[in-house]
């Protein structure tokens, strides 16, 4: 199993920056991926970044490229979310996922085994 835990959510205003921490413990992630999604109120959950493990390769959504970077420190078993110039249609939940293995289809949450437990960031305009 790979446990997940997020944390660096909060309020801020429109326009401001936040840095969000997923945390993994337990089995390796090996040659795997470590992927952000976030799920608004009445909406599908969605894919925002996603890193590989050991080659770093990045993938972002439309919607957040050139404001949002995803980073990785493979000692501290980290990944980061960098959000910048935050937008108030970037409220959601933030969940941190992973697999073991790198799915074909980046951005489908159901490629992802594992999952933290969310953490809110609210951006007010």
């Amino acid at each position: 199993q790979v446990q997940l835990v997020e944390s660096g959510g909060g309020l801020v205003q429109a326009g401001g920056s936040l840095r969000l921490s997923c945390t993994t413990s337990g089995r390796t992630l090996s040659s795997g991926i470590v992927g952000w999604f976030r799920q608004a109120p009445g909406k599908e959950r969605e894919f925002v970044a996603a890193i590989t493990w050991i080659t770093s390769n990045t993938y972002y959504a439309d919607s957040v490229k050139d404001r949002f970077t995803i980073s990785r420190d493979n000692a501290k078993n980290t990944v980061y979310l960098q959000m910048n110039n935050l937008k108030p249609e970037d409220t959601a939940v933030y969940y941190c996922a992973a697999d073991r293995v790198i799915p074909t289809m980046i951005r489908l949450p159901t490629n992802y085994h594992y999952w933290g437990q969310g953490t809110q960031v609210t951006v007010s305009s």
